[in-house]
């Protein structure tokens, strides 16, 4: 469970708001066939962690699971060392959750036939029940495609991450109905298997029917140059709507979180940014952020600017937020 692992004073936090976020999937990271649980978070300001959950009607807070494929997984053992190796791992993994699903369900209301508790089995049952979307790294056209068998040999709902080479095979991702969230780098350098990612990525999945939104996989696309990517998209030829969407709503629907977030409308969280020009313009600044109707972020404030444009100091951890501290 990634939230285990967060610091609510990181100024990541911070820097992320200084770009206009305020909604965030915080994930493990892509090194593990299977890495964990995601968390679904509220830029808020807060004392604890848990202040930024997002919870269902339930109380139960909300979040995905992360799986990856490709290089990241492909090295000496214990991993897998090849890539028929990770789906062979994977299969295992999921045919065993649905045996711990399948006894638990013979169990009944007979708690001395129920299976030892097994965390890992637990999260992965409600990925096959739905309750919890595979978000999966993935890049190269292959692996792509081994994703979307696993997706149908198990009938899990999944979101492809960063698909450098999607554009490929956009009409396949189509067809399986499944989103993708894409990333744009343009700086040299990186992993092999993202050599082929292009500016037309979004595009081409647009026009092929695929939803697409963009994210910040921050530090490699940093938070604070976030509407960059969609703009760079329709540079490449990706339609204005379908970029502003790609910013907003499509990602929201991801989450399913887009009865919450995503949009202006009646009855949504009052989630929204002040800008001071074009929001795909590359000399845009965020003025202001808002969660909930509540200013998280705003230039104007030298505290907040610091983290907006960097300099001695953006890199330590945020003071704690009390009503009452009085920062010295």
């Amino acid at each position: 469970r990634i939230f285990d692992s967060l610091n609510v004073n990181d100024p990541g936090f911070r820097r992320a708001v200084a770009g206009g976020l305020t909604t965030v999937n915080i994930m493990p990271g892509s090194g593990h066939l299977l890495s964990g649980q995601t968390v679904y978070c509220k830029l808020r300001k807060a004392h604890i962690i848990d202040d930024l959950f997002i919870r269902d009607a339930d109380g139960k807070m909300m979040g995905g699971i992360k799986m990856a494929n490709g290089t990241n997984s492909m090295r000496e053992s214990p991993f897998p060392g090849t890539r028929g190796k990770s789906a062979a791992l994977v299969r295992e993994r999921f045919i065993k959750a649905q045996e711990y699903r399948d006894k638990i369900a013979r169990a009944g209301s007979d708690p001395e036939k129920m299976p030892a508790r097994d965390l890992g089995l637990e999260a992965l049952v409600e990925v096959l029940e739905g309750k919890r979307v595979v978000h999966h790294h993935t890049h190269r056209a292959d692996d792509i495609m081994t994703v979307l068998r696993l997706k149908e040999e198990f009938g899990f709902r999944v979101v492809l991450h960063h698909v450098s080479e999607g554009w490929m095979v956009a009409d396949e991702i189509a067809k399986a109905k499944v989103p993708c969230s894409i990333i744009l780098v343009d700086s040299p350098g990186g992993k092999l298997e993202a050599v082929n990612m292009v500016y037309q990525s979004g595009a081409v999945l647009e026009k092929a029917g695929v939803d697409v939104a963009y994210h910040t996989d921050d530090w490699i696309t940093d938070c604070r140059v976030f509407m960059r990517s969609a703009a760079l998209g329709v540079r490449a030829g990706m339609s204005r709507e379908g970029a502003l969407k790609a910013l907003t709503l499509a990602g929201a629907k991801m989450l399913d979180l887009s009865d919450r977030v995503g949009s202006l409308e009646v009855g949504k969280d009052a989630d929204f940014i002040v800008l001071d020009g074009d929001p795909l313009s590359v000399y845009s600044k965020v003025l202001q952020t808002y969660v909930e109707g509540q200013k998280v972020f705003d230039r104007s404030d030298p505290k907040d600017l610091l983290y907006a444009v960097g300099g001695y100091g953006a890199g330590d951890e945020e003071p704690p937020y009390m009503c009452c501290y009085d920062e010295k």
